[in-house]
């Protein structure tokens, strides 16, 4: 393998394999046509050493060779976009937006006597599954035992490895240390392994959710209505004609008082029309 100098204003040390331009450019036009992630100049340290590890795991001499395998092999572009895929997750992130999700959405329904009992939620970017059992655990909240409801939760990514993570639904201890003890206590089962506390989620939780692998940039093959919608740090990494594109087919989707959450610095600004900001990244279909 050869090593290659980085070039003024870069550090001294030196890389394992060459990484030209043209293999920067090249890598950051598939991962935009394949899946919407708009990667800026700035990322080309993240290309290197993210497809860096599939050069390895292949026993690949260069950039070069893997491009040309890319071109050939259509499993290796799912390696690709795995690699490529940012998996940023936790339990309740930005827990405002499940509080909402209580408070003005869930209870009222709970309350009116009239009002379907049929939930659908859509977590479009599920990651290592946080998000998905998170809104499980907050529907649990509040309607306790589920028999009289029909609550159906769909976890979709593009990261084939990462959701099969979520579908196990097995966390280490530090993943849920941030939990309420009592959340814990009722939503979890606690066992050792190789001497380490592991939880995994209850059967009810996972009873509620549905994972499937789904590209946001392809048809998508919901039917809906959706009631919820989370679609959370998602479009930060995509420009504004891939937002567009997408929200045009997620609006149908919904029907108008359905609920969209968004990412803590994403904003439907100059992107959609078909919502109402409601809240802090809470917007309402209209």
């Amino acid at each position: 393998m050869s090593t290659q100098t980085f070039a003024a204003g870069e550090t001294a040390r030196t890389r394992e394999f060459d990484f030209r331009d043209e293999d920067f450019q090249a890598l950051r036009a598939l991962i935009k046509r394949l899946s919407g992630i708009n990667l800026a100049d700035s990322k080309r340290e993240l290309v290197y050493g993210r497809v860096s590890r599939r050069l390895r795991a292949l026993g690949m001499n260069g950039f070069g060779d893997y491009r040309r395998l890319l071109e050939e092999d259509s499993g290796e572009l799912v390696e690709f976009c795995n690699a490529m895929t940012t998996n940023l997750t936790a339990f309740f992130r930005e827990p405002h937006h499940f509080e909402y999700l209580r408070k003005e959405f869930l209870e009222p329904r709970m309350r009116d006597p009239g009002a379907s009992r049929r939930i659908r939620i859509w977590s479009t970017a599920c990651s290592s599954g946080e998000e998905p059992y998170s809104l499980a655990i907050t529907v649990a909240e509040v309607f306790g035992k589920l028999d009289r409801w029909d609550v159906k939760i769909l976890a979709t990514d593009l990261d084939s490895n990462i959701l099969e993570k979520a579908r196990q639904g097995i966390y280490a201890e530090e993943r849920v240390r941030g939990l309420d003890p009592a959340l814990i206590s009722r939503y979890f089962r606690v066992s050792q392994h190789a001497g380490r506390s592991v939880y995994s989620v209850v059967p009810e939780l996972a009873g509620m959710i549905t994972f499937k692998p789904i590209n946001l940039m392809h048809e998508l093959p919901m039917k809906g209505p959706l009631d919820v919608v989370m679609c959370r740090n998602v479009i930060i990494y995509f420009d504004k004609e891939s937002q567009r594109d997408l929200f045009s087919r997620i609006a149908p989707l919904q029907r108008s008082g359905d609920l969209l959450f968004l990412g803590h610095s994403e904003s439907l600004f100059k992107v959609s029309n078909d919502y109402n900001l409601i809240g802090r990244t809470i917007y309402r279909r209209n």
